[in-house]
């Protein structure tokens, strides 16, 4: 038992100051974002907006994504990642107090656009500081710390924000999110302000290469956004589907949520230095992560059993733990061919794509046809995603034996 605990350790050993405090803001503000996994429960539940209204909003969720990913990217090549982290943090703490007073429709979409336009700005910022804070060789370790952060915030922020809604209501999250949001950014101003943090990998690039001309990224971009589609599903349809399917209180829904995170705080570390070898292909573990997702989903129609949900969850939950580090390494690798605010950018807007199709797509669909045939298109759209990140192997490949020529 003592030498798992010494190995567990040492999957940790070699990472910079820098990106342990960088993992800490990350923390303490992921924390604090249990408004996001209740937003649709919260829509329905206390507001009364039908699902169709939910999805809309869910897309004014993700178009604000969106435009502040891109925004964020083109800041952070401009003024400087540490800037446009520090704006964000505390303009977000702001918005999500404010985002409570919003009760139509309209005041809602826009709340919510404002809200994520103002907090996704600090993703590619964010990317770029980790670049600069860790070594070459830590790349993919020091992604991962971060990851385990987002989503030992999140397996606390589900749970806690559950005992919050059972004790003081749904308001009660808006003004802790907002006060966590404000505490990540102080914290960003004591401890990694330029003149006291070390850049460990200054990258310069004589003639940058534009994201936007990068045809391999691309398809890397399309493959990306169909993760993300699938994989945003657990956090809009699903939580209807446990509750409205399943029956489980809002509680249970957080637990079960919860131990998605808590699993990838225990395991992912030790995951990623396993998988973490020159010879195996980033691409392709991304595929696997990908094609377990998939699974994640159709397994819910098979059986009632309780137990399913969670066997779904971890399926789901190693899928992320794979395809998120290395699908992240891959893109600062590719990054430093060119403007590396530009690249990061381009990743995060996948996602917030993503955003924007995803939660009202699946919304649409369940208000239509129901959960069974829902989750059946989750499962084809994700095997898709899968074939796509294969094709990509192979033009990776091409542009390689180019090059050696």
């Amino acid at each position: 038992m003592n030498t798992l605990f010494k190995n567990y350790i040492n999957t940790f050993r070699g990472l910079s100051k820098e990106v342990w405090w960088l993992s800490l803001i990350t923390l303490i503000n992921r924390a604090g974002t249990m408004v996001i996994p209740f937003l649709s429960l919260y829509l329905t539940k206390s507001l009364n907006f039908s699902l169709s209204d939910v999805g809309w909003i869910m897309s004014f969720f993700g178009i604000g994504s969106l435009v502040g990913t891109w925004l964020g990217g083109k800041l952070t090549d401009k003024i400087g990642y540490y800037k446009v982290m520090l704006f964000s943090l505390f303009l977000t703490g702001i918005f999500f107090v404010l985002l409570q007073f919003a009760t139509t429709f309209n005041e809602f979409c826009l709340g919510i656009f404002i809200v994520m336009l103002v907090a996704d700005a600090f993703r590619p910022a964010m990317f770029v500081a980790l670049n600069a804070y860790s070594k070459p060789e830590n790349k993919t370790r020091s992604v991962t710390l971060i990851r385990l952060a987002i989503n030992l915030g999140f397996s606390a922020g589900p749970a806690i924000g559950g005992i919050i809604i059972v004790s003081i209501g749904y308001q009660g999250l808006f003004w802790v999110d907002g006060i966590t949001c404000a505490l990540a950014g102080i914290l960003l101003l004591n401890v990694l302000h330029p003149k006291k943090a070390r850049i460990l990998d200054k990258v310069k690039v004589e003639n940058p290469v534009s994201a936007y001309k990068d045809k391999a990224f691309w398809v890397f971009f399309i493959a990306m956004f169909i993760f993300g589609f699938t994989f945003l599903q657990y956090f809009s349809t699903m939580p209807l589907y446990y509750k409205d399917v399943r029956m489980l209180s809002e509680l249970e829904i957080g637990l079960l949520m919860g131990f998605n995170g808590f699993f990838i705080f225990v395991f992912e570390m030790p995951l990623i230095k396993w998988l973490e070898n020159p010879k195996n292909s980033k691409i392709k573990l991304v595929a696997i992560g990908l094609f377990l997702v998939a699974i994640s989903f159709t397994i819910l129609n098979a059986t009632s059993w309780f137990g399913i949900l969670l066997i779904g969850m971890l399926l789901m939950t190693v899928g992320e733990m794979i395809a998120f580090p290395f699908s992240n390494a891959f893109a600062v690798e590719r990054a430093k061919k060119g403007n590396q605010g530009e690249y990061m950018a381009l990743y995060a807007i996948a996602f917030s794509l993503s955003h924007i199709f995803s939660h009202n797509s699946g919304m649409q669909m369940v208000d239509k046809f129901g959960f069974e045939f829902t989750l059946n298109v989750l499962t084809v759209l994700a095997l898709i995603g899968v074939f796509i990140l294969l094709i990509l192997v192979t033009i990776l490949k091409k542009e390689k034996e180019y090059q050696s020529k």
